[in-house]
């Protein structure tokens, strides 16, 4: 039982692990704190979102449909082990589920069958959804299984659980199949096993964000990335912008981006304007927490 992570909290922990973030719009403040409380925290819970693609996934995560509002998770694990973070505070992903299985996550200890609907999940649980149809035939790449390790890892060390305190979906509410592909007791084992390792340093090891992928920097991204990397082509005087540089991708970020590549001797297609990861390395573009 715990207090949630604050936002500032949770990156730090999540980065400390290694984890790949990417910062999706006000994940900071969106929530479904209004119909609920949030906490205190007892665990992680492991979904699958049966959908494939990740800019759907994580479009449809942060903001639900019409039966279901978003956030339905805090984030999203695509198959390249990306953590999309989409929410901070209650989220609609865990709904009712079994309070026998919330009091041995709780002492840590086995976990009973789930029978029961009658205990608010999305009070109790940190929900990750993972990219995958939940077919039995989608593919688990490694990448995102070490993501989805590292994810918990990351949440339990900072709240000093064991791996006993995480669980998927399907040990938590009758009927629910996800995540299926994997077993939660081989995810267990791996997050126990990287708990009883060398703690992570208390600062990410690198001194810069990651390249996020060419496919990060299409058309309506918003994100806290977006304008730390505009500030630093400012800041190398390719700045191209008449206001900004803001958290939404634009034409003004792809000319300015266009122009670094440019100082740095690309020419023609090759300085098309869209992040690669060399020149992105060379940016440098700071941790933004």
């Amino acid at each position: 039982m715990a207090i949630p992570l604050s936002p500032v909290a949770l990156l730090a922990a999540l980065r400390a692990e290694g984890v790949k973030v990417n910062e999706v719009g006000n994940w900071r403040t969106h929530n479904r704190n209004h119909k609920g409380l949030w906490g205190p925290v007892n665990g992680v819970m492991i979904h699958h979102t049966v959908t494939s693609g990740t800019a759907g996934s994580v479009a449809l995560c942060r903001d639900g449909h019409s039966a279901l509002p978003g956030p339905l998770c805090h984030g999203v694990i695509d198959k390249t082990g990306v953590v999309h973070l989409v929410g901070h505070g209650r989220t609609n992903h865990a709904g009712l589920g079994d309070n026998a299985v919330l009091q041995a996550v709780i002492a840590e200890r086995a976990l009973p069958a789930d029978r029961a609907a009658d205990t608010d999940g999305n009070r109790h649980f940190y929900g990750f959804e993972c990219v995958n149809l939940g077919d039995g035939k989608d593919p688990w790449p490694a990448a995102q299984l070490d993501a989805i390790e590292r994810v918990s890892a990351a949440i339990c060390r900072a709240h000093g659980w064991t791996q006993r305190s995480v669980i998927g979906h399907l040990e938590w509410q009758p009927g629910k199949i996800d995540p299926r592909g994997f077993t939660m007791d081989s995810m267990r084992a791996r997050i126990g096993a990287r708990l009883g390792g060398a703690a992570p340093p208390a600062k990410p090891p690198a001194a810069y964000e990651p390249f996020p992928g060419t496919a990060f920097f299409a058309a309506g991204r918003r994100s806290a990335l977006v304008t730390a990397m505009g500030k630093r082509l400012v800041a190398e005087g390719c700045g191209r912008y008449k206001v900004g540089p803001g958290p939404a991708w634009s034409t003004a970020d792809r000319d300015s981006y266009a122009a670094w590549q440019r100082k740095l001797g690309y020419e023609g297609g090759d300085a098309d304007g869209i992040p690669g990861k060399a020149s992105w390395d060379r940016l440098k573009v700071p941790h933004n927490t």
